[in-house]
């Protein structure tokens, strides 16, 4: 008998045991997903145009200090315009409230449209958590797509999702259309942009994503794989990026919303939309860092 009750001991502790280690498993995989923390980044937005002792090209941009929430920089920042890819912050929060990172997605004919300079063509089978890497860290639009269709069995459908997302944090003048950002009619403000970036980096994996430098990527058809580089080239500056995410069609010029960090610890939320070049979006956010640095 005592035999026979020290064993129902032991497998009642070890039923314990693998139970606790199975919630672990769980959680831990859950909080990779999902947002640290759901709140709005609150600042307060100027009645006037804040862009003394520096002039740039752009269409609208604004500073934000992430420590005190004090808007240091501000010019249009209230005024809509397209913002292309910075639209797939959107898609990839989306994404992650509904994350499945091992399911396998074949890109389609329909994720092929108006992407010639993808990674991907179409019968490829890759797993939903390397398209969404290609989609924030090459812009990959097919890679934007497929990643939807992981959430969403129509674009009108996952649109909802997006626009739902974005009011949820507090993004009141933004409007979506798909996934991508190559529809013009995907529009926000400079301000709605820095609430954007601000909510994603609370997703452990956006935050991880997109400040990597490179990734390596294959389709498991696929024999060889592909080095990918962020189209972020601030995370080849001296300031550490945080988050972040760039963007570009003819409509909405040259974009970029993110959260950097300078040597000192001090952070930064820099939005620069509608520059007039690639690299000018850059040059532009670095001096507008510069500037807002000096200021602090």
């Amino acid at each position: 008998m005592l035999k026979i009750a020290g064993l129902v001991i032991l497998v009642t502790v070890a039923i314990f045991i693998i139970g606790n280690r199975v919630t672990f498993t769980e959680s831990t995989s859950a909080s990779i997903a999902s947002p640290i923390k759901k709140t709005f980044f609150e600042f307060e937005l100027p009645d006037t145009n804040i862009c003394k002792g520096i002039r740039l090209r752009l269409r609208s941009g604004i500073v934000i200090d992430n420590k005190s929430h004090k808007v240091l920089y501000s010019y249009k920042a209230q005024e809509m315009t397209s913002v292309a890819s910075i639209s797939k912050l959107l898609t990839a929060m989306v994404v992650l409230d509904n994350y499945k990172p091992d399911s396998i997605i074949a890109v389609c004919k329909e994720d092929c449209y108006r992407s010639s300079r993808s990674i991907l063509r179409a019968g490829d089978q890759v797993r939903v958590r390397d398209l969404l890497c290609a989609a924030l860290i090459r812009s990959d639009n097919r890679a934007a797509r497929a990643i939807a269709r992981s959430v969403a069995s129509s674009v009108d459908e996952f649109a909802a999702l997006m626009n739902g997302k974005a009011k949820e944090i507090g993004m009141d003048s933004t409007v979506m259309f798909e996934p991508t950002g190559l529809d013009e009619r995907n529009r926000s403000t400079a301000a709605d942009c820095a609430r954007l970036v601000n909510a994603a980096i609370d997703y452990p994996e956006i935050a991880r994503i997109t400040s990597l430098k490179e990734f390596n990527f294959k389709p498991l058809n696929r024999k060889r794989g592909r080095k990918i580089v962020n189209t972020n080239k601030l995370l080849f500056s001296n300031y550490r990026v945080l988050a972040g995410k760039t963007g570009y069609i003819s409509e909405s010029a040259y974009c970029l919303t993110t959260i950097i960090e300078d040597r000192k610890g001090r952070q930064l939320t820099v939005v620069v939309l509608g520059a007039p070049g690639p690299n000018s979006r850059f040059s532009q956010a670095r001096r507008l860092a510069s500037w807002a640095f000096q200021k602090l």
